[in-house]
C-alpha cells in the first residue's frame, strides 16, 4: 500500500500510524457505542480550549515507543510529551499528534486524526495523516508527491484543485472555531461553501485531495505537531501553507506555537486569502 520510490522512513512510519489509528477507534467506538457512559472516558482541560483524554495519552505512548524502537538516535516530541528542547539540536525529529481533533472525538464526531511528521532541517520532509473513522491514509515524501490510500486500496496520487476565484472557494473550518470570527472572515471573502472538521490535519488533506480550496485560521492556537505531516501533504500536492502574513512556517524556533494563524489552500487563492485576513492581523 506504500507509492513506490518512498523511503524506509515511510515503510516504518505507515504500521505505526495504522496501529495507533485503531487505538484511537477502539477508544472512540467503547465512548460513544449506545449506552456507553460519557464518564467511562473522562476529560481534562490544559487550558480553557485543549481538552485531552487517556486516549490521547495511550496513542502517544505508543507512538513513541514505536518510532524510538525504530529511529533510537532520532528526538521525538508528542503533544503529549514536554518538549524537552533537544529538538532544537537534533538533525532531525519526529513530531506526533496522537488524536488531532479531540475535540470531535470526544464529541463523537468523525473528524479526528492520527498526525506524524518527520522534521530534518527545519523543514517538513514526511508527513503522514490518518483518520480512522474513514480508514484514510494521506502520505507524503518532500519531492515524491502526495497520495491518498483508502483501506487497502492501491495509493491514489492526489492534486489540488484549480480554482482561482476566492468567492468560489470550498471553505473547510474549525467545528470549535468561534463562528463569530469566521463569520466574518468568510463573509468578507463572499464564500458561501463551507464544512467543518476538527482536525487540522484533516482539513489540510482535504484541500491536497481536491475536496476542499482554502482553510483560514486566524486564532493563532496551533503547534508545530498540528501542522508538519499535513504541510508536506498539501506541498507535494500542489498545495501551500504560512501563517497569516503570508510567511513560511518554523520549525526550528524554541516557541512551539504558530501564533499568527494558519492559511492553507491550494496555492491559486493564497493570495486572495492573505487579503482577506489584514484586517484580523495581530500586532507584531
Amino acid at each position: 500500500m506504500i507509492p513506490a520510490g518512498f523511503s524506509e522512513e515511510t515503510r516504518r512510519i505507515v504500521p505505526i500510524i495504522l496501529e495507533a489509528g485503531a487505538l484511537a477507534h477502539r477508544y472512540f467506538v467503547a465512548w460513544h457505542l449506545p449506552g456507553s457512559s460519557p464518564s467511562s472516558l473522562p476529560v481534562e482541560w490544559k487550558d480553557a480550549e485543549e481538552p485531552v483524554t487517556e486516549a490521547d495519552r495511550a496513542v502517544s505512548e505508543l507512538c513513541i515507543a514505536r518510532i524510538a524502537a525504530a529511529y533510537p538516535s532520532d528526538v521525538v516530541l508528542s503533544e503529549e510529551r514536554p518538549d524537552d528542547g533537544a529538538r532544537l539540536s537534533a538533525p532531525r525529529f519526529w513530531l506526533v499528534d496522537p488524536i488531532d481533533g479531540t475535540k470531535d472525538f470526544i464529541a463523537g464526531r468523525a473528524g479526528y486524526s492520527v498526525m506524524i511528521g518527520l522534521v530534518a532541517s527545519g523543514i517538513p520532509i514526511l508527513g503522514a495523516v490518518y483518520q480512522p473513522a474513514a480508514a484514510r491514509l494521506w502520505l507524503a515524501e518532500r519531492g515524491r508527491g502526495a497520495f491518498e490510500i483508502i483501506e487497502d486500496e492501491p495509493p491514489q496520487r492526489i492534486q489540488v484543485s484549480p480554482i482561482s476565484e476566492i468567492a468560489e472557494a470550498r471553505l473547510v473550518s474549525s467545528a470549535s472555531s468561534r463562528p463569530d470570527l469566521m463569520n466574518h472572515v468568510r463573509d468578507r471573502a463572499g464564500i458561501r461553501d463551507e464544512v467543518q472538521v476538527g482536525s487540522v490535519g484533516v482539513k489540510l488533506c482535504l484541500i491536497a485531495a481536491a475536496a476542499r480550496d482554502l482553510y483560514m485560521n486566524p486564532a493563532g492556537r496551533c503547534k508545530l505537531w498540528d501542522t508538519a505531516a499535513p504541510e508536506v501533504i498539501l506541498h507535494e500536492a500542489g498545495g501551500k501553507l504560512t501563517d497569516m502574513r503570508g510567511k513560511p512556517l518554523r520549525y526550528s524556533d524554541l516557541d512551539l506555537g504558530h501564533h499568527h494563524g494558519l492559511v492553507g489552500s491550494n496555492g491559486q487563492l493564497h493570495d486572495a486569502a492573505l487579503h482577506v485576513l489584514e484586517p484580523f492581523l495581530s500586532s507584531p
